[in-house]
């Protein structure tokens, strides 16, 4: 098992932007597998899940811009799906590779169904976790809350603490895990403590409303060709029972698992999440 971080100039109406990403695993007869983070995350949450994978999959887990080790962009409003799935664009033509297999938690499952929803999209399969076309404007208002809020931490056991309460839904973590969250989550600050690892400008562009609306993709959703796995957190208040089942009866028609123990999002730590995202990219 080999871990290399790695990076690629990535183009924006505002000039280039670096683009971090950390690969696992051989490059040779392996299938790519692009694992990509959620709202505020960035891609080391998923190192378990690559470790894991990385005996059958090359797995590459890029930062998105404006979190992790990426870049921030200069005029926040240039956060947004277009240049997230740009971006990913190029990290696949870095890949040089004519398809890629896809796991997205929530903003990277978006991102996944975006990519995948194109003519020729390089998608095999892909793997939507606790995300779906409809996303209620009720959960947009919670995240509202917290994205973007905290300026300083003064050590890491705030941060960890931090964590725990806003990303409880994750689901029952370890120590050790809720460590390495914390440790891949924070960014020492000039003057002492810490911010969090993502550009608080991501919620300026995010949140144009103080009341944020309903958001409805099915017009995506329907032009998506690939088989589709949908992971959804039993308690999940994004992803809504009725939506998976309507995820399930039309466009891809997907297959969906609930995951007990959790809401948004389940964190694909555990060797049994873990276990179910191998079973069903090796069908």
């Amino acid at each position: 098992m080999s871990m290399t971080q790695r990076s690629l100039p990535a183009l924006g109406p505002q000039g280039f932007h670096r683009i971090a990403y950390t690969e696992w695993g051989s490059t040779a007869g392996r299938r790519p597998l692009v694992c990509v983070h959620g709202m505020t995350r960035n891609g080391r949450d998923f190192d378990s899940l690559a470790a894991a994978l990385s005996d059958r999959w090359r797995v590459i887990c890029p930062d998105i811009v404006g979190r992790g080790r990426s870049e921030w962009l200069a005029d926040p409003q240039g956060y947004g799906y277009a240049q997230y799935v740009s971006d990913m664009a190029a990290l696949i033509a870095r890949l040089d590779t004519e398809q890629v297999d896809w796991v997205g938690t929530s903003m990277g499952g978006v991102i996944g169904m975006v990519l995948a929803s194109r003519p020729n999209s390089p998608i095999r399969r892909l793997v939507i976790n606790d995300i779906g076309p409809f996303i209620p404007g009720k959960f947009l208002g919670r995240l509202r809350q917290y994205v973007g809020k905290v300026a300083r931490l003064p050590d890491m056991a705030a941060v960890e603490v931090y964590l725990r309460q806003v990303h409880a839904p994750f689901g029952p973590l370890t120590g050790e895990q809720w460590r390495h969250l914390a440790t891949h989550s924070a960014r020492p600050l000039a003057g002492g403590g810490f911010g969090l690892a993502y550009d608080p400008g991501i919620a300026e562009a995010a949140f144009t409303k103080a009341k944020p609306d309903d958001v409805e993709m099915w017009d995506i959703w329907d032009r998506i060709t690939c088989p589709v796995l949908v992971l959804r957190g039993a308690r999940s208040d994004l992803l809504l029972p009725d939506t998976v089942d309507r995820m399930k009866s039309r466009g891809p028609k997907a297959e969906a698992l609930e995951i007990p123990g959790c809401g948004h999002a389940p964190a694909l730590m555990a060797a049994d999440q873990i276990a179910l995202v191998r079973a069903w990219l090796d069908r």
